[in-house]
């Protein structure tokens, strides 16, 4: 057992993959030499070359164009989008050629392709540089979507992402890139990729949530203790498909649900939870599923993004709402 970063993890799991299948091959704007903006990427060059870590121009659609080209020679490409706000230019490759290409074909070509996005507020930075743009990718089919919210998540689900070959855009919280925990390499991951996961088990309310707002829940669980109420937290992991199972069984038991993220409020994952629940769950309810995120409006500068952020106060308030009917 070791104790590792989120980001740290995020490099071990490429290693691993890398070194267990010489097809993997990682591209992107200063991940060679600098080992990316946030180091999650140090020592792979050095340690495989750079024709497999790939110190690639500033063109985000160039760098997913040529994933799309190694992918049907037979590669596995691992492509890093710096910041979210940059990988817009790149958007036309993903959902015309990265997402559509397997059904286009009627199955006989795959896209085993990775795009990491490091997302989310919380760390200060200027414009574009703190978006939550999942839902723009979850919305389009042929594609799959993950966050990770802790190390020991972060190090089997990119390796998992690898390993798939449907193309998954991997979300990263980079506000949790220096969080730690203990991971022992040797020990199997428990899940299967695209399954959601109970992180505290509870009787009173569900919250829902993934990538950066696992440990905000969490924080908001625990506060809740003080006020006598047992809330269960789920990880979602994976934001398209959704686990339907595991949530619809942790609403039945509790009755009550808040869907907590950082993307905007209307037309986010949330409205998609919330629309589920309620068609799968309406007997079981007690009260209407609420939603807790972002606002909807451009992330503001960053002096302001603490008043944007749901934050564990906010989301204590929408337990005080949801528990109120």
């Amino acid at each position: 057992m070791t104790k590792i970063t989120l980001g740290k993890a995020i490099n071990a799991g490429l290693r691993a993959a890398m070194e267990k299948d010489p097809k993997v091959v990682v591209m992107g704007e200063d991940i060679g030499k600098l080992g990316g903006v946030f180091r999650v990427t140090e020592g792979l060059q050095k340690d495989f070359g750079e024709d497999r870590v790939i110190d690639t121009p500033l063109a985000e659609s160039g760098i997913i164009g040529t994933a799309v080209g190694l992918a049907l020679r037979g590669y596995r490409p691992v492509c890093e989008i710096q910041f979210d706000g940059f990988v817009f230019p790149a958007y036309d490759q993903i959902i015309n050629q990265v997402a559509k290409m397997h059904y286009r074909s009627m199955g006989k070509i795959t896209m085993p392709i990775v795009i990491r996005i490091p997302y989310g507020g919380g760390i200060g930075a200027v414009e574009h540089h703190s978006e939550s743009p999942e839902t723009l990718f979850a919305h389009v089919p042929g594609l799959k979507v993950i966050s990770c919210g802790d190390p020991v998540d972060a190090y089997w689900m990119i390796q998992q992402a690898i390993e798939s070959d449907d193309p998954i855009v991997f979300f990263e919280p980079k506000r949790r890139y220096h969080e730690k925990a203990e991971l022992d390499e040797s020990t199997p991951p428990s899940l299967p990729l695209h399954k959601a996961k109970i992180v505290r088990e509870g009787t009173d309310a569900t919250l829902l949530c993934y990538g950066p707002m696992v440990k905000t829940c969490l924080q908001a669980a625990e506060a809740a203790v003080e006020d006598g109420r047992n809330l269960e937290v789920v990880d979602l992991r994976t934001i398209a498909p959704f686990d339907l199972a595991t949530i619809f069984g942790s609403v039945r038991k509790t009755r009550r649900a808040v869907v907590v993220h950082e993307a905007p409020y209307s037309f986010g994952p949330g409205s998609e939870i919330a629309a589920r629940v309620t068609e799968e769950c309406f007997y079981h309810l007690e009260a209407p599923v609420l939603r807790v995120t972002g606002y909807d409006t451009p992330y503001p500068p960053s002096r302001m993004e603490d008043d944007y952020l749901p934050d564990l106060d906010r989301v204590l308030d929408g337990v005080d709402r949801v528990m109120g009917y």
